[in-house]
């Protein structure tokens, strides 16, 4: 086992541990499938990054990963919810959201950590619990590659 894969397998559990969530083997490759993604990934990347886990037990993993804050589930609109870890070391927060793009043509999710959401100021009573911003057109490959959507 090479020395990246070791301080992968550390990383994973020590983010699962820090959120109260037992480090099995399988849930520790979920986590590691997420992180080596460096992007927002669906159920169906995450299955075809492992392979060898059987979709029930990566689905109910992604659940228990959400409920505790290992990651949060963002929306994109393309019909598949994406999943992305959480950065803070506390808690999966407001200040962990960020904008996401949507290609059109590859139909890939691109986290774009550096552009925050728009603060919306809400009604007295109204909490915030999550933001879910997402930008839709083509990324930069697809873009320079002249394709367009629909194609």
């Amino acid at each position: 086992m090479d020395n990246i894969h070791v301080s992968g397998r550390r990383e994973s559990e020590a983010r699962l541990e820090r959120r109260g969530v037992k480090p099995t083997a399988n849930r520790v490759l979920v986590m590691e499938a997420i992180l080596s993604a460096q992007r927002a990934v669906s159920l169906a990347d995450i299955e075809a990054i492992l392979g060898t886990v059987d979709r029930s037990s990566v689905f109910r993993t992604l659940g228990l990963f959400v409920k505790h804050h290992v990651v949060h589930a963002i929306d994109d609109g393309s019909g598949s919810v994406k999943y992305e870890a959480c950065d803070s070391h506390d808690d999966c927060s407001v200040a962990d959201m960020h904008t996401h793009f949507y290609c059109e043509v590859c139909h890939r999710t691109f986290c774009l950590k550096t552009i925050g959401v728009p603060v919306v100021d809400l009604p007295a009573g109204f909490v915030t619990h999550s933001i879910n911003y997402i930008v839709k057109g083509i990324c930069d490959k697809c873009s320079a590659a002249g394709t367009v959507a629909g194609e």
